[in-house]
């Protein structure tokens, strides 16, 4: 999987291998999901680092090693280095809600500090990709997508752990070859999270726009984004300690960046419709939502999709990145185009009966 080759600003070189062993943190999720199952196809050793809580079902029947711990764990992460003897470690493994500011703190930013220390540590250390996300950097202008080397000004708890935890890989960077990847809107079979989006448009045609003004978006199909994790793995850029801004680091988007009204068009057509009715809700109204959905989480001990820091999130203007880096340097890009994996995401959903 790794190609022996010297990354883009001076990266350490990795040394091809067959069956390349790979640890994956956060394998039982979305994301992690596909990322194992594409592997396997290319034929590593895959290894998984799970909770004694997750959904192992579809890992096991894979075939893959399982090995229980949490990656808040830094012995746990090691045993499992051990074990696995990763020479790839994609570090996926972290919270996308939660009911307190703390809660993302000890599992983004302490995930990453747990894993990149027992990685640093190893006598031959792997390659750490660590899988961040748009919140870290902060919205954007709406007529000019985020770049890596932007300053970062995250809006939401979520955002500034995921930040967090890039500075804490940042912090082993001199020891450890590591690139982060910083995903915007992922979707695609098996996602929850844009399933909130099709469910108003696929049961009542409607479509709700938070608050008012032009707000563009950038999404990435979870298929393309997995292509470009093996990329990033084997021949990124590596952050440096006192590097330039945004060194080591990668946005991978869809070219197309429609507003969110737009986007609400486009999932009415991925369903089969002719169009949804636009719904726009004043951002105090939309705040409100938020407070009340944050008041769910605490009666039921479980954050919802709807809280107070996702509304911070989609009222704080376009969330949109280039990936002009990926595609120079990766040789990246989308295997098709937005509205065909939109479509495709809307017959899955369908078949599973999700819609």
């Amino acid at each position: 999987m790794v190609g022996d080759h010297e990354p883009p600003g001076g990266g350490t070189r990795i040394k091809a291998r067959a069956a390349q062993p790979v640890l994956v943190t956060g394998a039982s999720g979305f994301i992690g999901r596909h990322l194992v199952r594409r592997m396997i196809e290319r034929g590593c050793r895959v290894s998984c680092l799970v909770r004694a809580s997750s959904r192992i079902d579809e890992l096991r029947s894979a075939g893959v090693q399982l090995i229980t711990g949490d990656v808040t764990d830094r012995a746990a992460m090691g045993s499992a280095l051990e074990a696995s003897q990763a020479g790839v470690v994609f570090h996926l493994a972290g919270l996308v809600k939660a009911l307190g500011e703390d809660d993302f703190a000890r599992v983004n930013a302490g995930g990453v500090e747990s894993v990149a220390a027992a990685c640093a540590d190893r006598a031959d250390p792997p390659v750490l990709v660590v899988v961040s996300s748009l919140a870290a950097a902060g919205p954007s202008a709406v007529d000019r997508p985020r770049v890596e080397g932007d300053w970062p000004t995250p809006v939401s708890a979520y955002g500034r752990s995921k930040l967090a935890g890039e500075q804490a890989a940042a912090r082993y960077a001199a020891k450890l070859p590591t690139s982060i990847v910083r995903p915007p809107i992922v979707f695609g079979p098996g996602d929850r999270g844009t399933l909130q989006m099709f469910r108003p448009i696929a049961r009542l045609g409607i479509h709700v726009v938070p608050g008012w003004g032009e707000r563009r978006f950038s999404l990435i199909h979870v298929t393309d984004l997995v292509e470009g994790l093996l990329l990033a793995a084997e021949k990124g850029e590596r952050l440096h300690p006192g590097g330039a801004p945004g060194q080591g680091v990668y946005f991978m988007a869809a070219q197309d960046e429609p507003t969110y009204a737009q986007l609400g068009a486009a999932l009415a057509i991925a369903l089969g419709k002719k169009s949804a009715t636009l719904v726009h809700l004043p951002g105090p109204l939309v705040r409100l939502v938020g407070l009340c959905g944050d008041a769910m989480g605490r009666i039921r001990r479980r954050p919802g999709w709807v809280n107070s820091d996702k509304i911070a999130e989609a009222l704080a203007g376009s969330w949109t990145c280039s990936s002009l880096k990926a595609r120079t340097q990766l040789g990246w890009s989308p295997a098709a185009a937005l509205a065909q994996r939109l479509r495709e995401t809307a017959q899955w959903y369908r078949q599973a009966g999700w819609l």
